[in-house]
């Protein structure tokens, strides 16, 4: 079995202390140690293929290099585990691990999870959620660095990244409003969730904008069934023959509610987007890419909000402890509101004059 590669048989290659090899593979070299030698060091290093111990460099710094999530059920999710693939993309490019906990929205469990993170020396804490919602951050995470994804605390104690919901339902009303619409629905879910208030603030945010009175929101359901029915009844009196003054353009709660309205127009022979345009939210994959036409759509950014987070602990395990503090205690807990951009496919198009 070949021995693997120490720090000395590099120094000894390279024709160098042992400290020297230490100073330029930790990132300390320069100031410190010529750039000369800082070559012939990084040279012996790769042609002993040598790789630094990382459980002797975590007792040095006393850290892990671990990251700690807690998640309530996005980790088999189709689209909202982008959050957790955007944030371990950003971590491994540092040097860091995640550790990952779905808790299955389980109180017990989330209690259990941090408590196990904490015991296992993670060097910050992130809480991620399925969708947008409060969420009372657990005590561990005052004595961690610590950012929630996609949540928000009530109390402002912890930063949170949130996507920015009103300007997305701004958006999505201002889609149609740009392709010469005026006589818009909305199909807005239902109340119980934080996105939709913030939707629906946005969407007569842009009519009012536009000079047009915001129609009464119609509270649909999230799935393509409730969009079919309510498109049906929004576009016709009997379910078989369409309303001769029906809304033009339609935002939709999500993707799965346009798909429903989509298939309510071909029971009413109403063809999108000739007829009847349609805007989604979400972007998800890969329902809102393989319509026919393509829907036009919101993308939810959880893929950023992932890699916001890790930023965000990043830059507080790159200062020291104390400095993190009084930065935290200076400037107060943020919130980082994420841009939704809108994706344009094929199912929006100016209504028939």
């Amino acid at each position: 079995m070949t021995r693997k590669a120490t720090s000395q048989d590099v120094a000894d290659r390279a024709g160098v202390s042992r400290s020297a090899v230490s100073f330029v593979l930790n990132g300390r070299a320069d100031g410190n140690i010529a750039k000369e030698k800082q070559e012939r060091i990084l040279a012996a290093a790769r042609e002993l293929n040598y790789t630094p111990n990382a459980v002797a460099r975590s007792l040095q710094a006393q850290r892990t290099h671990t990251i700690g999530v807690v998640t309530d059920s996005i980790a088999g999710g189709p689209f909202a585990g982008k959050l957790l693939q955007g944030a371990s993309n950003a971590a491994y490019r540092a040097g860091y691990l995640l550790l990952v906990i779905d808790t299955q929205s389980e109180e017990v469990r989330e209690d259990s999870a941090f408590t196990t993170l904490v015991n296992r020396q993670v060097d910050a804490l992130v809480f991620a959620a399925m969708s947008l919602r409060e969420h009372v951050s657990h005590p561990a995470m005052a004595g961690l660095p610590a950012v929630l994804a996609n949540c928000f605390d009530p109390a402002g104690t912890i930063r949170s990244i949130i996507p920015d919901e009103v300007a997305g339902g701004r958006s999505a009303a201002q889609v149609l409003l740009d392709a010469g619409h005026r006589d818009i629905a909305y199909l807005s879910g239902t109340g119980e969730l934080v996105a939709t208030a913030r939707r629906t603030q946005g969407f007569n945010e842009a009519l009012s904008a536009a000079g047009l009175p915001a129609p009464a929101a119609i509270p649909t359901g999230w799935e393509i069934n409730d969009g079919y029915a309510a498109a049906l009844r929004l576009l016709s009196d009997d379910g078989r023959t369409p309303r001769a003054d029906r809304a033009t353009g339609i935002v939709c709660a999500n993707d799965r509610v346009a798909v429903g309205a989509m298939l309510a127009c071909g029971t009413l022979g109403l063809r999108v987007p000739a007829d009847v345009s349609l805007v989604g939210y979400d972007d998800d994959e890969p329902l809102a890419r393989t319509t026919v036409p393509g829907l036009t759509t919101i993308a939810l950014p959880h893929r950023e909000m992932g890699e916001a987070a890790m930023e965000f602990l990043l830059a507080d395990l790159g200062r020291s402890k104390g400095a993190a503090r009084a930065a935290s205690a200076k400037g107060g807990p943020a919130q980082l509101l994420l841009p939704c951009p809108v994706v344009m496919r094929g199912s929006v198009a100016a209504p028939v004059t």
